[in-house]
């Protein structure tokens, strides 16, 4: 197994996917979430996976993060092929190397928001005990929320519990966050906020991979990525399709 670093020295792309399909099927018959996705990212992208509801973003972005597995292709991560990973070979990966980030926050609200920047590193057991709550409190100040980490989620506003997730991502420093939709819920001003702690960490050697219908925070980007009927678009096509997304 190669680690992030290891791939990125010997010079290939940190994200690729090679012809990855996803198909669903029920009763109603069969669906085909992403048909033949092949795409590389590098690290340090901002990057983002656009297009109209349906056209597959949110399962791209459960297949990077392992949450979902690919019905064919290849998906490597870090030099890790994570489509051959088994359930709990993917929960530690997952602790390790990617840190994830839910349009519903996704905080467990009968702990403490320092209690859930903790868990990831609970569950990883990387980091001694004696340095997890200053670690994550630290986080939590950087994300500038340190006067709320004894509070319980309910306590914060939507803004402060999308930092604390985010604050949550980055509890064992993983090379890649994935991001679903993170400003969905929040209004404007703090969305903006989110948008620029996310270009700060791209900026410091993090790469960022979001799924977005967000219009108005194109800037931040350093690439865009879209998505229709589950293959992704020629670049010529992205101005159009992506305005309507």
């Amino acid at each position: 197994m190669v680690d992030a670093m290891g791939a990125i020295a010997a010079g290939r792309a940190l994200i690729e996917l090679r012809g990855v399909t996803k198909v669903y099927g029920s009763d109603g018959g069969r669906f085909e979430a992403l048909r033949g996705v092949s795409l590389e990212l590098r690290s340090g992208e901002f990057a983002a996976i656009v297009g109209r509801s349906g056209s597959g973003k949110s399962t791209l972005l459960n297949i990077l993060t392992g949450i979902d597995s690919p019905s064919s292709g290849e998906v490597y991560v870090g030099g890790t092929a994570i489509h051959r990973l088994g359930q709990e070979e993917l929960a530690r990966w997952r602790g390790r190397s990617a840190g994830v980030v839910f349009q519903f926050f996704q905080l467990l609200p009968s702990l403490t928001v320092v209690e859930n920047v903790m868990l990831p590193m609970d569950f990883l057991g990387q980091l001694p005990v004696r340095v997890r709550e200053l670690r994550a409190r630290e986080l939590l100040d950087k994300v500038g929320i340190a006067d709320q980490g004894d509070k319980l989620p309910a306590e914060l506003s939507g803004g402060q519990q999308q930092r604390a997730a985010i604050a949550r991502s980055l509890a064992n420093d993983p090379p890649v966050i994935f991001a679903d939709e993170p400003t969905g819920n929040l209004d404007s001003g703090t969305a903006e906020e989110v948008m620029r702690y996310f270009s700060l960490l791209a900026a410091s050697g993090k790469t960022i991979v979001m799924a977005t219908h967000e219009k108005d925070v194109d800037r931040w980007f350093t690439r865009k990525i879209l998505l229709a009927d589950g293959l992704v678009a020629a670049p010529d096509a992205a101005g159009a399709e992506a305005s309507d997304a």
